[in-house]
């Protein structure tokens, strides 16, 4: 027998895992701080020091970046709200969520290794790790929300993208 609302009587539709505000905070604070972490680590060491690296022929405008990372860290608040929004019980939302922690913190780590320690090599390092969890975290989320993950895919192909420019950086002034 059904009731009203389409669910199976004596059973309770599944209710969010916390209360939206939380969600919304838990999705939202993090990304924010990755993002003012990164600038902290970047934007002093823009001049002189990454200035005078030599770069390859397809390293993009400085101007680019900003807009693009904007964009990136948008997408990636919204895809974690969209997975933090199913029900606890939903299998597999535990390890999406952890595996989109580990490269929100990669990402936040890399700007401290490549501008702020003047590193490529250890950003490299730190960028094939973080690359190889963006792939995991799009995974996971395909099975949780098609949309979540739709959302990671920019940030996967930006990543990838960097990847190869991080290396160039490296190989050029190494």
């Amino acid at each position: 027998m059904s009731g009203t609302d389409g669910q199976i009587a004596n059973q309770t539709p599944a209710k969010p895992p916390m209360a939206p505000w939380k969600i919304y905070v838990i999705a939202i604070a993090p990304v924010l701080l990755t993002l003012v972490l990164g600038q902290i680590a970047t934007f002093p060491n823009l001049e002189p020091w990454y200035a005078g690296l030599r770069k390859p022929h397809f390293n993009p405008p400085n101007a680019v970046f900003g807009p693009v990372w904007t964009l990136l860290y948008a997408l990636m608040a919204f895809a974690i709200w969209r997975v933090l929004n199913l029900p606890k019980e939903t299998v597999g939302k535990g390890l999406g969520v952890t595996l989109f922690y580990i490269q929100l913190a990669l990402n936040a780590a890399w700007s401290w290794l490549f501008f702020g320690a003047h590193s490529p090599l250890l950003g490299l390092v730190n960028i094939v790790i973080q690359l190889f969890f963006i792939v995991l975290t799009v995974s996971v989320f395909r099975r949780l929300d098609r949309v979540a993950a739709l959302c990671m895919v920019p940030l996967l192909g930006w990543v990838a993208f960097a990847t190869l420019l991080n290396f160039s950086i490296w190989k050029l002034n190494g």
